[in-house]
């Protein structure tokens, strides 16, 4: 999942970041790190953050030619 698909998904949801962070059982901060690349965020945190996303509606994309993305799930 990359920083774009996270803030996405996150919009797609109509979701902010602390509810996200909530969520995905992690601090604030490492939501706003992960979505404005300030720093390298752990895959574990990044597995979270996906998860919860995922569970709140969402899918993402892999590269399929197109590039990545994300969508509502049907």
């Amino acid at each position: 999942m990359t920083p774009a698909q996270c803030r996405a998904a996150r919009a797609l949801l109509e979701m902010t970041q602390p509810k996200l962070a909530e969520a995905a059982g992690l601090g604030l901060s490492t939501v706003v790190d992960l979505e404005k690349s300030r720093r390298v965020v752990s895959n574990q945190a990044i597995a979270a953050i996906r998860a919860a996303l995922e569970a709140a509606g969402v899918e993402f994309i892999p590269e399929n030619g197109g590039g990545v993305g994300v969508r509502l799930k049907k």
